[in-house]
């Protein structure tokens, strides 16, 4: 059954439209309220649900609608103030709470936000939770007895009680000692948490997008703008550099020579770690958009590959099918199941450089037994509700492109499940034809919206 308000991961949109608006975020958080939070304590009140939210301006007023429609459902609220994503993840399963909310658009501009939801064990919710809610939302809002109204606590040590959790993903007798770093914040969730973790293990720590307004999050910074991140490195002449995400659930990295290291190549490194260990991982899940190259390097490992939707939740569907514990996407959206629940933008750097710091190589030397295929990727805005992929000069446009990659290469068309977007990428093994067929197709993509 097709979901009215959630999206591939929670509920996104311009702020003041949509679901995004104080009084309809109030309504969900009573609608969340009485789904999720079942279970009643001695004095009559439902367990615990945990707030977190990025640094985004309208944080605060989304903070404050949720927390008045939880406690209208009797639940008590457990406030966590800026927080990364995984990071409220763990505080939900850790606090055992009923359910945790982060309020997070994510990487998208500050005049976005959205809710992401997670289960008492710190997972994201199944489909059927989520059509549950959306029932309770449009049924008639009904406030508990005055006696029974949730009370809010505000979570003082947060902070620090995340910083130790990402540590303990790494061998204790792992030090940083000697490296010089690189943090790129994305002025987000990770500003603070981020450099406490990296320097309390000994490196050499060099802060940028540390200073969030509430209106810079991801401005021309993280994990979607490493341009930034590539000038410092070099300046500084650091041995890496790590740019984070607005809500510190996705990571990019950048090597000493200043080339970005995306997250095929960082879960191909993570996946080499496992197996230098010992460990007997499986297979690695990428997605539709992961590089082809991922795909044939992890294959020389001697381990399974296989790929999923685009979206966390259908890698971590494909995880668990095959029951293997690494899995991610290009994008840095990296899970490790044998580290945590959901994924996690510090944990993942961690488990590089802990490999790094193992094998005395750099992290240029480390990405060299993968070779990308060139990618290109082309976001076509929408403006209608019309689908261009159902166009047959499109599909026609697609088929033709197949034909020329020759079995050496791959197309791909898929709407984006956070944005108005329809996104065509195009891979293969010659750079200058992939960039000819993509922006084709694009072109093709383009024309037949307009005329929808």
């Amino acid at each position: 059954m097709t979901k009215k308000y959630f999206g591939t991961d929670g509920i996104r949109g311009k702020v003041g439209t949509g679901l995004m608006s104080p009084e309809k975020v109030l309504k969900l958080g009573w609608a969340v309220g009485r789904v999720l939070a079942s279970h009643e304590n001695d004095n009559g009140q439902v367990n615990r649900v945990v707030i977190g939210k990025d640094t985004r301006i309208s944080g605060y007023m989304f903070e404050s609608a949720l927390e008045a429609g939880l406690s209208a459902a009797g639940v008590d609220i457990e406030l966590l103030g800026p927080m990364p994503t995984p990071g409220i993840a763990y505080l939900t399963r850790t606090l055992r709470a009923s359910a945790g909310i982060v309020i997070s658009a994510s990487h998208n501009p500050y005049f976005d936000n959205g809710l992401k939801f997670f289960s008492p064990q710190g997972e994201k919710l199944d489909d059927e939770i989520e059509h549950a809610i959306e029932a309770m939302y449009e049924a008639d809002m009904e406030i508990v007895d005055s006696a029974f109204l949730g009370r809010a606590n505000r979570v003082v040590d947060s902070h620090g009680r995340y910083v130790e959790a990402c540590k303990a993903t790494i061998p204790l007798n792992v030090r940083f000692n000697g490296l010089k770093v690189v943090l790129d914040c994305s002025n987000g969730a990770t500003y603070d948490i981020a450099p406490k973790v990296f320097t309390e293990l000994g490196a050499s720590v060099i802060s940028i997008g540390d200073n969030p307004d509430g209106l810079n999050i991801n401005l021309d910074c993280g994990s979607t703008h490493p341009e930034q991140l590539v000038d410092r490195v070099r300046v500084e002449k650091a041995d890496l550099g790590i740019a984070f995400d607005g809500d510190g659930d996705r990571v990019l990295m950048v090597d000493h020579k200043g080339e970005v290291i995306d997250g095929d190549e960082l879960l191909y490194i993570i996946a080499r770690s496992r197996l230098s260990d010992g460990e007997d991982i499986g297979g690695v899940v990428g997605t539709l958009m992961s590089n082809l190259g991922m795909e044939i390097a992890v294959k020389e490992l001697g381990i399974g590959f296989a790929r999923s939707n685009v979206g966390d939740r259908y890698v971590l569907e494909t995880m668990n099918e095959n029951g293997w514990t690494l899995g991610g996407e290009s994008s840095g959206h990296i899970i490790c199941l044998d580290r945590t629940t959901t994924g996690d933008g510090i944990v993942s750097a961690l488990q590089v450089l802990a490999y790094l710091a193992k094998e005395k190589m750099t992290l240029h030397e480390a990405k060299s037994g993968m070779n990308k295929f060139p990618q290109l990727m082309i976001n076509v805005p929408l403006s209608g509700h019309a689908d261009p992929m159902q166009s047959p000069v499109v599909q026609q446009s697609v088929e033709q492109a197949e034909k020329k990659l020759n079995d050496r290469g791959r197309v791909l068309l898929r709407p984006s499940g956070t944005e108005p977007l329809i996104r065509v990428m195009v891979e293969g093994e010659d750079e200058s034809l992939v960039s000819q067929l993509a922006n084709d197709i694009a072109a093709q993509v383009q024309q037949a919206a307009q005329a929808a």
